[in-house]
């Protein structure tokens, strides 16, 4: 173990020791070439590429330079989490009680526990259900009780400025401990050539939509989100309503799993719904708060293991489930009362620390890369994809990435050029940053690590050809 760690160390060294700014030697004339025809200056870039059978060689400009990494973070979260939490962890959703039911009748509430559950939708949450009446419970006199309790706080979501023009998109959804439909609601929109018609799936009571403002347009299906604009929701005697706005186009059906309705209200509303379907009755008021600690199981779930629900994390860049697994990274280490994101971070750097990886410049928010505070050098995101290749994790990890010109983010990148079907990639795209991070092996069959960003306020639309030119470079090396 110690040898490991001073071979990871003593590569951080060699990583670190060599940035170059400007027109350096190391920089490939590919490069260059796409950043002069990008407008960007050769200072946008930050890169660490080296192959794993010779460390010392490689780029390395900007080397050290703490970087706004986007997406690629998320190699963080999930390196880390792999490690700590094991590929093996699940998260669980109970069913609880203050004490087992007598025969039909459960006297108090029926608690639902949150447990960071992954797999937490409609029907499995039906499924759930569906356990404990056939158990014979019938009747449930004390209401719904929401327990968030597994991360602090509970209700991260609350009082929180969107991060962009569309808080209600899946990619912005801010994650609890009890992730249910992964705080989704899904909406029917079909339009014919005269109106819009609007419905919710599935169509829970008290909740309705409203189109009759929609205007319709010519533009593609494809593009019915260029009309589209953030619904209100309101609530009345008779529950939810949700009134679209903008433009549509014609003769389009899409189903968009938006982020509208409360999502205490909507959890309630909607293990009421189910239980009633079951045959079952609910009385008293829905609340949320911690279950106690004598409250009994009665029917829990399971989502699926980490290493298994990586895959859409990095191949998607699910942006909410990366955020879920930081904070079960927080939850499995925090001290009482201790914030759960807090947390999270003193466990990422105390594993930087174990892996000889300095932390100077690390800036950590959400493990996600959605945050315009994160930054993280290439140097470190080189040593860290390093030690997860010569770790216990590496080949879970790697079988997460997308495959250039393949899936994933990467479907539709690299087409036809030496990286496809071959380098195995983390993509990274906020406005003002680009970055690819991860393994392309080269024409002679070795493997590269690579860690690339682009920051500059027009990366996100002129960055990503500097990067291919970068990975096509590495993947013609001989």
């Amino acid at each position: 173990m110690m040898t490991r760690l001073l071979g990871l160390g003593a590569a951080a060294l060699l990583l670190s020791g060599c940035a170059s700014l400007g027109r350096g030697p190391g920089l490939p004339e590919e490069v260059k070439g796409a950043l002069d025809k990008a407008g960007l200056p050769e200072t946008a870039l930050a890169v660490v590429a080296f192959p794993l059978d010779e460390r010392a060689r490689g780029l390395r400009v900007q080397a050290d330079r703490p970087m706004q990494p986007a997406s690629t973070m998320k190699l963080v979260t999930g390196i880390v989490a792999l490690d700590r939490l094991g590929p093996n962890s699940r998260g669980r959703t109970e069913l609880l009680a203050d004490a087992a039911p007598a025969g039909e009748i459960l006297p108090g509430p029926l608690y639902l526990r949150g447990g960071a559950d992954s797999d937490l939708d409609w029907g499995a949450l039906w499924t759930l259900l569906r356990k404990l009446r056939e158990q014979g419970v019938r009747e449930i006199q004390g209401g719904v009780v929401v327990d968030r309790s597994l991360f602090r706080p509970g209700r991260l979501d609350i009082g929180v400025p969107p991060f962009d023009e569309a808080p209600e998109f899946q990619y912005n959804v801010i994650p609890d401990a009890l992730y249910l439909n992964g705080q989704l609601l899904g909406f029917v929109l079909q339009s014919d050539r005269e109106r819009l018609q609007a419905r919710l799936f599935p169509a829970w009571p008290g909740m309705r939509v409203d189109a009759s403002a929609v205007t319709l347009n010519d533009k593609a299906c494809k593009d019915w989100e260029d009309g589209w604009q953030l619904p209100r929701v309101s609530q009345d005697a008779a529950g939810s309503l949700v009134t679209l706005g903008g433009s549509f186009p014609r003769d389009c059906k899409v189903e968009p799993q938006l982020n509208l309705v409360e999502r205490q209200w909507l959890a309630t509303q909607a293990l009421r719904q189910l239980w009633r379907e079951l045959g079952g009755v609910i009385q008293g008021e829905d609340r949320d708060g911690a279950a106690p600690a004598t409250a009994v199981v009665l029917a829990s779930h399971q989502g699926r293991p980490l290493a298994e629900y990586l895959r859409g994390m990095m191949k998607s860049s699910d942006n909410p489930l990366t955020r879920l697994t930081y904070l079960r990274l927080g939850a499995a280490a925090a001290a009482p009362e201790e914030d759960s994101r807090a947390a999270a971070e003193r466990v990422v750097r105390a594993w930087f620390a174990e892996h000889g990886i300095a932390d100077q410049g690390l800036v950590l928010d959400n493990g996600s890369g959605l945050s315009r505070s994160e930054r993280i050098t290439p140097t470190q995101m080189a040593a860290l994809l390093l030690a997860s290749h010569e770790g216990r994790h590496g080949p879970e990890l790697l079988a997460t990435l997308p495959v250039a010109g393949v899936d994933g983010t990467l479907s539709r990148r690299f087409k036809g050029g030496p990286a496809e079907g071959r380098a195995r990639l983390k993509t990274g795209t906020l406005s003002t940053a680009v970055a690819l991070a991860g393994y392309v092996p080269d024409a002679q069959g070795r493997t590269w690590v690579v860690a690339a960003m682009v920051n500059d306020p027009k990366a996100s639309a002129k960055g990503r050809p500097v990067l291919d030119a970068l990975i096509d470079w590495l993947a013609r090396q001989r």
